[in-house]
C-alpha cells in the first residue's frame, strides 16, 4: 500500500492567512524553523497509479500539482483520482470537492450522516450536479468493511469516531454515529495495514483494540495543549471540546501512543498554534524521543 501525505496541517493551514500567532509571524519573518504545510488530506493506492482521496481540502488544486501520479498525463483529460472518501463533512475537508468539478462524475464513499449534510447544509451533492452528473454516492456502512474497484486489492474497515457534526449540519447539536469517522485499510497482498483517524477525540478500549492491528498509525497532532487555542489568545474552545484529543497531559495522544511501541506512529492534521511545527522546540524533541513522526506535505510511506 502507497501512502502519500498531500496535506497535514489542521483547518487554515500553517502558516494561517490570518494569523500573527507566534507560529505563523515566526515563520513569516524566519525567526521559526517550520516548514508551511496545506490542510489535511492523503492518498492511498495499491499500485502507484490509480489512486484513493481521503478528503478533499480547500487546497487540493496545489496538493494536486505537487505529486506527479496525480497528472498521469495518459489521456487530453486525466487524473490519478480514482475515488473520494470523505471521513466528515468538515469545510476543511470537503470544499476541494469544488475544484475537482472538472473531473465530474467522481466516485465518492462517505456515511449517511456526512451525505446528509452534504446535501442539506452544504449541498455540494446538490452544487455538483449540474457537471457531468456530479459525485456519485456510496454509502459507508459502519459495520462492513468496503472495497473500492480502481484498488482492489485495499480492504477499508471504517469505524466511528466521537466529533461534533459542522456548524452547517442540521443535527449540528446532536451527534450521530458516522459524523466523523475513522479508517483501517489493509492491503490484502502485503498483510500492511494503516489506522488512520485525523480526528480523534478520545481513545476508549474497542479503538486501542483497533489501534493494535495496525502497522502504521497516522493520527490526530491538532494541538499539543488542550487549552491551547486560549493560550495562544486565537480561541476559546478547548481541543475536546472541538473533537481533538490534545498530546499531552494525562490520557493524552502521547501516553495513548506509549502503548504501541511496535507501530510507526505519525501525527497529522496539525494545527498552526501547535509548538511541534517550531522543529526547535522541546516538544518537537519530546516526538523525537518518544519515535512519534511529525506528517508534512509530501511524505510518503508503503506498508
Amino acid at each position: 500500500m502507497f501512502i502519500q501525505i498531500l496535506g497535514s496541517a489542521a483547518g487554515g493551514g500553517f502558516p494561517q492567512w490570518n494569523c500573527n500567532c507566534a507560529n505563523c509571524a515566526g515563520f513569516r519573518d524566519g525567526s521559526l524553523r517550520a516548514t508551511a504545510r496545506t490542510q489535511s488530506s492523503i492518498a492511498l493506492s495499491d499500485d502507484g497509479v490509480n489512486w484513493v482521496l481521503c478528503n478533499a481540502s480547500p487546497d487540493i488544486r496545489t496538493q494536486l500539482q505537487g505529486f506527479a501520479p496525480m497528472q498521469p498525463g495518459r489521456a487530453l483529460r486525466d487524473t490519478g483520482i480514482s475515488a473520494i472518501v470523505l471521513m466528515d463533512s468538515q469545510i476543511d475537508h470537503t470544499t476541494g470537492l469544488l475544484s475537482l468539478r472538472e473531473g465530474c462524475p467522481h466516485q465518492v464513499w462517505c456515511t449517511e450522516m456526512v451525505h446528509q449534510d452534504l446535501s442539506t447544509g452544504f449541498p455540494l451533492f446538490e452544487m455538483l450536479k449540474h457537471w457531468n452528473g456530479g459525485l456519485q454516492w456510496h454509502r459507508i456502512d459502519l459495520q462492513a468493511p468496503f472495497t473500492i474497484p480502481a484498488c482492489p486489492n485495499l480492504r477499508f474497515k471504517p469505524f466511528a469516531l466521537r466529533s461534533a457534526a459542522p456548524p452547517y449540519s442540521p443535527h449540528r447539536f446532536d451527534p450521530h454515529p458516522g459524523d466523523n469517522i475513522g479508517l483501517l485499510v489493509e492491503d490484502v497482498r502485503t498483510g500492511g495495514t494503516l489506522f488512520y483517524a485525523p480526528g480523534l477525540g478520545q481513545v476508549d478500549a474497542a479503538l486501542r483494540e483497533k489501534m493494535h492491528s495496525a502497522d502504521c498509525l497516522l493520527v490526530d497532532g491538532t494541538l499539543w495543549h488542550d487549552d491551547e487555542m486560549q493560550q495562544r489568545g486565537v480561541g476559546t474552545r478547548t481541543g475536546r471540546e472541538m473533537g481533538h484529543l490534545a498530546q499531552s497531559g494525562p490520557g493524552g495522544m502521547l501516553e495513548v501512543l506509549e502503548g504501541f511501541p511496535q507501530q510507526r506512529k505519525v501525527l497529522i492534521h496539525i494545527n498552526n498554534t501547535n509548538p511541534i511545527l517550531d522543529e526547535d522546540s522541546p516538544q518537537r524533541a519530546e516526538l523525537a524521543r518518544r519515535q512519534v513522526e511529525v506528517a508534512f506535505d509530501g511524505m510518503s510511506l508503503e506498508l
